[in-house]
């Protein structure tokens, strides 16, 4: 039985299904499917309210997350209202990044969901079905239980609208095997279900075909009041469903992608995947999107990798907050939405226009906070839960 709690028209649809021993589970749906899921404020502040309430809920025994339509789990943030947001912030000439105070919001409360999951205290299946990009990803990073399907797309897209893989992808990036991060991140590169799972952004392969199977299954389960029991029983489940996932590009070219961004000098690991001769169309668009990627993007996606070297996700959380504010105040990113979804000319003028221009220290300004670290919004985040790890 299962017991609806929005409207069809909410962003995010609740339901709860009981299991065989009376214990239920949380199933939440992004329900955005003609953006793609694109993750909303609205959104963004119900999922936070919920997932509270079942964690404090001693009768629920597992969350699922999954996004509505046949397209995509999540596709992003939303970049409309934040494009509005960063040009009421640009006419008003205002220079604080503190002023843009939908911004602020937003980051915010999206970066407190995505730790929430990450140091969530049941287990979290995330199906992550069609495109999983950007703030998607974010989502899905954290859950316990990270399953793919063979219409699985992943990405980090942000250096074609000139932002930077946030949502943690500064820390999730640097632990994909060898120079893979680095590639994604400066190439918006996208991972088929096998990458997916090789770069450790996903767990577990299961064909789309059998999720109604796997979501008839968790109810079947007698679930307790044991968080590592439960773990290991989704654990069991999810495996009596799984299929192999077709090796992919990341995977075939990790030689070629490791000699490509050796060495600490941006312009030259740049240099190389421009310079790159290859047939594989893989590697093509990939070389194609950082050409026409912001300079700024590149430079920045590299630096916060260098910063969020030993530190803790939160730690890089809060990094990445300052960074995104800086972004939307004075950086590529109004510029990139602009030239994408906004007029879709898909000329952007980048600032700075060429990598040399986007030096190391060009790149620190993003860095700079108007807060002190007590005073950090994001301060409180790492304080009293464990951090889990996939690593």
């Amino acid at each position: 039985m299962s017991t609806p709690a929005a409207s069809d028209e909410a962003p995010v649809l609740f339901e709860e299904r009981a299991a065989a021993n009376g214990t239920r589970i949380g199933i939440a749906t992004l329900n955005a499917p003609r953006t793609l899921n694109g993750f909303s404020l609205p959104m963004a502040h119900l999922l936070r309210e919920r997932l509270d309430a079942w964690a404090r809920d001693d009768g629920i025994a597992l969350v699922v997350l999954q996004g509505a339509g046949e397209k995509a789990f999540c596709a992003g943030g939303d970049l409309h209202s934040l494009y509005r947001s960063m040009v009421d912030y640009r006419d008003a000439g205002k220079t604080d990044i503190r002023d843009n105070a939908y911004a602020a919001e937003f980051f915010d409360v999206e970066y407190r969901v995505d730790y929430a999951i990450h140091t969530y205290p049941k287990p979290i299946l995330c199906w992550g079905h069609g495109i999983v990009m950007g703030g998607g990803i974010g989502l899905m990073s954290g859950a316990s239980h990270r399953v793919v399907s063979e219409r699985s797309k992943l990405a980090f897209p942000e250096i074609t609208v000139g932002l930077f893989p946030d949502v943690g992808g500064s820390w999730l990036l640097p632990r994909v095997p060898g120079k893979g991060g680095l590639f994604l991140a400066l190439t918006g590169a996208a991972l088929n279900a096998g990458d997916a799972i090789y770069a450790g952004l996903a767990d577990i392969h299961i064909a789309e075909a059998q999720r109604g199977a796997v979501f008839n299954a968790l109810t079947q389960v007698h679930w307790s009041d044991d968080a590592k029991r439960n773990h290991d029983q989704l654990d069991a489940l999810l495996q009596q469903h799984a299929s192999d996932a077709a090796t992919g590009p990341l995977l075939r070219n990790a030689a070629a992608i490791d000699a490509l961004c050796t060495g600490d000098d941006v312009p030259a690991i740049v240099a190389a995947i421009t310079a790159l001769q290859t047939d594989d169309p893989w590697l093509q668009t990939a070389k194609a999107t950082l050409a026409a990627g912001a300079p700024g993007s590149a430079r920045l996606a590299f630096e916060l990798q260098r910063l969020a070297e030993g530190a803790t996700l939160a730690e890089v959380y809060r990094i990445e907050y300052i960074a995104a504010l800086h972004a939307a105040a004075h950086g590529d990113f109004a510029e990139g939405i602009r030239a994408l979804l906004i007029d879709k000319d898909r000329t952007p003028q980048w600032q700075p226009r060429t990598l040399a221009e986007a030096t190391a220290t060009w790149a620190q300004t993003f860095f700079v906070s108007p807060w002190s670290d007590a005073a950090h919004p994001l301060a409180d985040l790492g304080t009293s839960v464990p951090e889990r790890s996939h690593a």
